[in-house]
């Protein structure tokens, strides 16, 4: 028996996917989460073989989730789950070694296939949500991606000089040059692209 817990914060969809799943044989859920912090608690609690995680959840992305799993050496395989093809979110899923990286809205018979598949050490990757990650790959360095996240956090030059002990001339150095690279007009703007193109 396969044991799986799905983690999405849209309680219909959550319920949904436990039903259809829950109706094959070999799949047991295990449980259910609504957010990226109850994910990780109900995992190291049930140590289920699978776990489902929505790509944007509360607390913690699905992303981050993968990425904890990862750095923690988890045995429990992940399956990404997404309604976004972009690139960003597929460049940071592989570097996360996740198993999977489905679209929402496919067929539950092809999720439970991809659970099985996934259980044989396959990878399964959507073919749509690839070709959107290859359309465009993350101009930015690690440097930038580091000073844009503090600016979506709100952070002014000075208090990202002083967290990454950089002078504030060189912030602004890296910050005309993500601009640049965004075609973004100012900070907000490069935010705005940045995170929607999965780049932070």
């Amino acid at each position: 028996m396969i044991r799986v817990i799905i983690a999405e914060d849209q309680t219909l969809l959550r319920g949904a996917l436990g039903v259809l799943l829950g109706l094959e044989e070999d799949i047991e859920i295990a449980g259910q989460a609504a957010d990226g912090k109850e994910a990780l608690a109900l995992i190291s609690k049930l140590q289920p073989d699978v776990c489902l995680l929505d790509i944007e959840m509360p607390e913690k992305t699905g992303l981050e989730v993968a990425e904890q799993l990862r750095d923690a050496n988890s045995a429990c395989k992940v399956i990404i789950l997404t309604t976004f093809a972009r690139p960003g979110y597929f460049e940071r899923s592989v570097n996360a070694g996740v198993s999977g990286y489905l679209l929402k809205d496919g067929p539950s018979e092809e999720l439970a296939e991809a659970i099985r598949n996934v259980m044989k050490g396959k990878r399964q990757i959507a073919p749509e949500l690839i070709f959107g990650a290859l359309e465009k790959t993350n101009p930015l360095t690690d440097r930038e991606k580091e000073i844009i996240r503090l600016v979506a956090d709100g952070k002014s030059i000075k208090e990202i000089s002083s967290t990454l002990f950089l002078s504030s001339g060189t912030i602004r150095n890296y910050l005309s040059e993500i601009f640049a690279k965004l075609q973004a007009k100012n900070r907000i703007d490069a935010v705005r692209i940045a995170e929607e193109k999965g780049w932070m």
